[in-house]
């Protein structure tokens, strides 16, 4: 090689080192520019009972760099999240590079029945959605109910299924007054009873829901730390007093 040839090729070299150099240098600056300019600061969460807002963030920006706007705008682009017990879907919007909304679609539930050792819980039609060992908080237990099988997806087979309207009445009766039912029991002859902690309330057959409902929201609070039944079967519009029997 002559000196010629030498200097050209150290020139292409050191070309090569330069671009190499500079291309490093940009994708420096382009990553920080991407983690300082697109840091997720604020998220909304909207549509969820059963999980906290933690929780379902935990979820949405769960992995490596799960706190940037742009790597989450290309996971979540034209793609629910699903999978998830309890919720049929969540979507993912990113409002501006450091605000994302995350809407949850819940399943409706209804209530649950223990089934070999599982919660089955189903919804307004009796279909049951979803089969855990663990039970969720604010879904009440339904009892009394009979039936031989169990299967995902399908109702369950009780012998009237307009039962299942009853138990979805009663379940926004008892969400619209702020009460939390542990169990819902049905008697073979229609009767229906409410299980608060320690405290029943008898409701008969169901006539005056609303009416006892509200009774039940302003009764329960003095019974705290009794034990006993709240006999409202004969209960009307013009009954004025409702029998505690204590155990």
């Amino acid at each position: 090689m002559n000196m010629g040839e030498y200097v050209v090729s150290h020139k292409s070299l050191f070309i090569i080192g330069a671009m190499i150099l500079l291309l490093f240098i940009a994708l420096i600056v382009g990553y920080n520019y991407v983690i300082t300019n697109y840091t997720v600061t604020t998220v909304y969460v909207e549509g969820n009972i059963h999980y906290t807002n933690e929780e379902i963030i935990g979820m949405v920006m769960e992995g490596s760099y799960g706190n940037n706007s742009l790597l989450l705008s290309l996971r979540y682009k034209n793609k629910s999240i699903e999978g998830v017990p309890f919720v049929e879907k969540m979507d993912v919007s990113v409002e501006n590079p450091h605000t994302i909304k995350i809407e949850v679609y819940e399943k409706a539930i209804a209530g649950y029945v223990e089934y070999l050792e599982r919660f089955m819980y189903f919804d307004k039609d009796g279909i049951v959605v979803e089969s855990s060992k663990e039970r969720t908080a604010g879904i009440p237990q339904v009892t009394g109910l009979t039936f031989d099988h169990v299967v995902m997806y399908e109702p369950l087979p009780v012998e009237d299924a307009s039962i299942f309207r009853s138990i979805l009445s009663i379940t926004q009766l008892v969400n619209k007054y702020n009460l939390s039912t542990d169990r819902i029991y049905f008697g073979n002859d229609g009767s229906l009873m409410l299980y608060f902690g320690d405290v029943r309330a008898s409701l008969g057959m169901g006539e005056y829901l609303d009416e006892k409902m509200m009774i039940l929201q302003d009764i329960l609070p003095k019974l705290s730390g009794q034990e006993g039944t709240l006999r409202m079967e004969n209960y009307t519009g013009d009954t004025k007093n409702i029998p505690f029997e204590l155990d």
